[in-house]
């Protein structure tokens, strides 16, 4: 068992049986199920949209390296820069190179889970650069220490007492603030961060092939101001998420915001074509997009090609009834619930990683909710399929599979195993990860297939 594993089974052992943190969890998936009940309503044939998504994306990523260059040259053609980032080191020593030809000892940045996944934040502080949220929920879970907790809704499992808490906690105001005030101090604090930052980091929702073009969606205002104050902006983007034509955010952004927070479209929606131009009046005075990969290619393998497809609305984690009862810290990945269980195995390595693909009730309620239709819960299957294959599951994990595996083909062996046998395997054998919270079981004297055969002759 490898340590991730490990404490991914002691955190979930935690949070599964914590009332008070499934309570907070539960109430706020329900308020965003009764949102999007309401956004759906916006599309007049929601299953065609779907269907067209789906397609547009499997021709970006079919194409994915021809729109990656075209992406290129009609960015690089308004005076914007690109950086090819083909891991997480090389992506953040890029950021740090531009910082300090800047010299600024202070940047902001909007919400964005790709800087999350290179650590983005640490590394720079270690640089002793100042690296700023300014998404609330982001700027929340700063405050607490925390990572993310969800990939839309950053402090999900936290109440508004909680909230309240780490603002007495670690900026000194009066405890038990209500949301509009806690909102009003947040804001005082990040506008000074705005004017004095040197350097402004967003992540995007969409790349634009054809106009050259990065896209912003969000609802606070925060990544407008980050990416208006300071001079340069930088735009680090997973190479997945490619799309080929402007034309196609009149598809992608309502579904973005239907599935990911009920909304009909986002408040903010923001197109980035380079610096500012000369007849412009506001923007930074230079612009840097870094293309990251990161393990994104792994995930070309036609087994989870489809996890490409994904547009990070979060709906499979909000569908998903192991993410419901162990939460997304949990993970001890940057993303969690079903999409993270598909992807993080083949962006950070099946050995360390494949326990995730097996957290999964595998109930196909995670690829219902998505709204590009892509078969997550098949892909958590190939997931452990491959793990299989490539014997990571250990010896005795094996064994024990073989045995109930050739069990379960043979009626007489079952019928040879009676209820003293069963029990003590289930009671004993599993009594600490079946036995912990439960109770034992009593299996009858006779299977049900023995008791059909005499009900049958008598």
């Amino acid at each position: 068992m490898t340590e991730n594993q490990t404490v991914f089974l002691a955190k979930s052992g935690v949070k599964a049986h914590d009332l008070e943190h499934k309570r907070k969890l539960a109430f706020n998936i329900q308020k965003y199920n009764d949102t999007v009940v309401k956004g759906k309503q916006q599309f007049a044939n929601l299953d065609l949209a779907r269907k067209k998504a789906k397609n547009v994306k499997w021709k970006t990523i079919e194409n994915l390296d021809k729109y990656l260059v075209e992406f290129e040259k009609n960015f690089t053609q308004r005076g914007g820069k690109v950086i090819w980032a083909e891991n997480a080191d090389e992506a953040l020593e890029a950021v740090l190179q531009i910082c300090n030809e800047k010299g600024t000892k202070q940047v902001v940045k909007a919400k964005s889970m790709v800087t999350e996944e290179i650590h983005l934040n640490d590394f720079l502080g270690k640089h002793g650069i100042e690296s700023v949220e300014t998404d609330l929920g982001e700027y929340i879970q700063q405050l607490d220490g925390e990572a993310p907790y969800h990939i839309v809704t950053p402090a999900m499992h936290k109440s508004k007492e909680d909230v309240a808490r780490v603002f007495h906690e670690k900026l000194g105001t009066a405890p038990n603030l209500t949301p509009s005030e806690i909102t009003k101090i947040a804001r005082v604090n990040l506008r000074e961060k705005y004017i004095t930052a040197g350097v402004g980091i967003t992540g995007g929702n969409f790349l634009i092939a054809d106009i050259g073009a990065v896209c912003v969606s969000e609802n606070e205002g925060n990544a407008r101001l980050t990416t208006s104050f300071p001079a340069v902006h930088i735009a680090i983007v997973g190479i997945e998420k490619m799309l080929p034509s402007v034309n196609d955010l009149a598809l992608f952004w309502p579904l973005l915001a239907t599935y990911g927070t009920g909304q009909n479209v986002t408040v903010y929606n923001s197109i980035f074509t380079g610096p500012r131009q000369k007849e412009e009046t506001d923007g930074p005075e230079e612009m840097y997009v870094i293309l990251l990969d990161n393990g994104r290619t792994n995930l070309l393998k036609k087994e989870v090609r489809e996890s490409m497809y994904c547009i990070r609305c979060g709906s499979c984690l909000n569908a998903c009834p192991v993410y419901k009862n162990i939460g997304g810290h949990a993970y001890g990945a940057t993303y969690s619930g079903p999409i993270g269980s598909v992807i993080t195995p083949h962006m950070k390595g099946m050995s360390d990683f494949k326990h995730m693909s097996y957290a999964s009730s595998l109930c196909g309620n995670c690829t219902e909710v998505c709204p590009l239709k892509i078969n997550i819960h098949e892909m958590l299957l190939e997931n452990r399929h491959m793990a299989v294959e490539k014997h990571l599951n250990g010896f005795a994990e094996d064994s024990t599979w073989q045995m109930w595996k050739l069990a379960m083909l043979n009626r007489r062996l079952l019928n040879m195993a009676g209820s003293g046998i069963k029990n003590n395997v289930v009671n004993k054998l599993f009594s600490k990860s079946w036995g912990a919270h439960r109770g034992e079981l009593e299996f009858p004297k006779k299977s049900f297939n023995q008791a059909w055969k005499e009900r049958k002759v008598s």
